[in-house]
Order: C-alpha cells, then structure tokens, then sequence
C-alpha cells in the first residue's frame, strides 16, 4: 500500500489535502474544526478513538517549524494502518493500547505563519506589506503568525513577565518571531487552542516544535509531579534530553498555559537538530527517532 505521508513541503493547502486523504482511507478517523487563523485558513483538529482519557498533539505553531506537521500526519497514519490490520507499532498493539482513549491532532496550528515562511509575504493577505518590510521573505526568518504574534509566546502564562522579558530585547511590536503580541491570547490560532482544551478537558498534552531533541515538562508551581516521569520515559525511548527553556522561551507557551491553568501535565518537544526548516532529507530520521516517545506519550 502506498504510503498517504510522505516527505513533502508542508504548506497549509498540503495539510488540507492530506487531512482530506487520511479521512479518505481510514473512516474511523474524524475531523474537527478548531477555528480560523488571522486570515480565515481553517485550523483542523483529528480526532481517533471514542473513549474518555483524551490526549492531544498539537504541531505547527511557528512558520518554519512546519516538518513538525508531516511528523504529526505520520503518526497518525502509522496508526491507523495499525488499527486496520489489527497491528502493532513498536510493538505495541494500538487497538488494544488505545482502549479508553481518545486522541486528538491538531497538526498545523499556525496556517499563516506556515505559508509566509514556505511561500513569502504573498500569503500573507493584508499584512503583506507589514510582513515584506520585516523581512517574511527572507528564508529561514519567519516564525509568527500573519499579524507579526508568535503564537507561543501569546498564552496566557507569565504572559506580562515574558512582555517585560521582550522589551528588554528590542520586542515591542509585530516581529517575525518572539512578540507575545497586544495582550495574552489576542490571537484567534491561541483562542482556538485555549478553546479546545476548555471544552475537551485533556488529560495531558503535547507540543511538538523543532528543533534540539529536547523535552520540556516544567511550568510554574502547578507542574504535576508525573510530568517529569512522563518526560524521562519519552526522553529513554527517543535519546532526547530532559530540559528546561531558556529566556524568551521560558513564558507563554501553550504547554506553560496548560499546566498552569489544569495543574496536568504538558510537553513540549523539540524535534530532530539543525537550523529551521529542517530539510526534508531528514523527514525520516526525525520521525524514527520520535515515533516511540510520541506513542508512549498517549500510553501514560
């Protein structure tokens, strides 16, 4: 059987159309409209198993961090090849695994951001006037959504702290990376997200970014004490390392949102090494060496 996911440039009408294709060959798989970007694209959750644990996998949340999306739809597609021959994936049997839970994927959490950095200010509607003169053409550069916001930087924890942190650097205003924005969660991706988890009420999340091969867990005085033991255990099967960010990576983040507003945990994972975009040539590597740790994440 021809594989769905495979390595390819993965702009926001890719993700539409490999969401579409999935859904296409695995009927069990449901989609889930999550919201709209700055720019009207569709943000599109997936949703696979019925039971009540519900576990979630987010990706794509800055423009040139987009490979994090292909690795999320391979995911997805492993297992639902799995689940249809009744199969295994590294030895874990995924119907039997997934018993009572639910997981669902939100691969492209940025859609803008994402067409900016792979196509330039020419997707950027409106604001391609704004994003040209700060540099959206520029490869490699482009990391926030269509209005300058980096989305992980625009939850609301620590938010005001993390301004501060900003201003001191320069940061005061539409940036392609690092500006939490006006106040905590103007973005509609962010509210898309927040909006999410308040109504689906998940027993722990995931972030995937790129790049470091690390593993974030910590956030604030409501970090769960399983975080940790979660992190170590996908840090084991992944050969990646158990860390903490630094700087401006320290607040605002979705993962540090969740755990302080749910007291569960949240992880954020930086995947493959390099220099974003990571190349498609290591689409692969990246992927074999994570497909274990982001499995047994929906395990524990």
């Amino acid at each position: 059987m021809q594989r769905i996911i495979t390595p390819q440039t993965a702009d926001s009408g890719t993700v539409r159309g490999l969401i579409t294709a999935l859904r296409g060959r695995y009927g069990f798989l449901e989609a889930m409209p999550i919201g709209q970007s700055v720019l009207g694209r569709d943000i599109t959750g997936i949703i696979l198993g019925t039971g009540r644990a519900r576990i979630l996998y987010s990706a794509g949340f800055h423009g040139q961090e987009w490979i994090t999306s292909l690795v999320l739809l391979r995911l997805i597609e492993d297992l639902c090849i799995a689940l249809e021959r009744g199969g295994s994936v590294v030895d874990i049997h995924i119907a039997e695994a997934l018993v009572g839970r639910s997981l669902v994927f939100v691969p492209q959490v940025n859609p803008d951001g994402v067409d900016i950095a792979i196509h330039g200010s020419g997707s950027a509607g409106k604001y391609a006037c704004m994003v040209r003169e700060l540099g959206g053409n520029e490869p490699g550069k482009w990391q926030a959504n269509a209005r300058g916001v980096d989305i992980n930087h625009n939850f609301n924890a620590g938010w005001e702290t993390l301004r501060d942190m900003e201003r001191e650097n320069g940061i005061d205003s539409p940036s392609p990376r690092q500006w939490c924005g006006p106040s905590p969660e103007s973005e509609p991706e962010t509210q898309a997200l927040v909006a999410l988890c308040n109504r689906a009420k998940f027993r722990h999340v995931l972030a995937l970014h790129s790049q470091g091969e690390e593993i974030y867990w910590r956030y604030g005085d409501r970090t769960p004490p399983n975080a940790r033991i979660m992190a170590e255990v996908m840090a084991a099967a992944s050969k990646y390392t158990v860390s903490d960010p630094e700087g401006l990576a320290s607040h605002g983040g979705f993962k540090d949102w969740f755990i302080e507003q749910t007291g569960n945990p949240g992880l954020t994972i930086e995947l493959g090494k390099g220099e974003n975009p990571l190349p498609l040539s290591d689409f692969e590597e990246i992927y074999t060496k994570a497909q274990e740790m982001l499995l047994l994440a929906a395990l524990m």
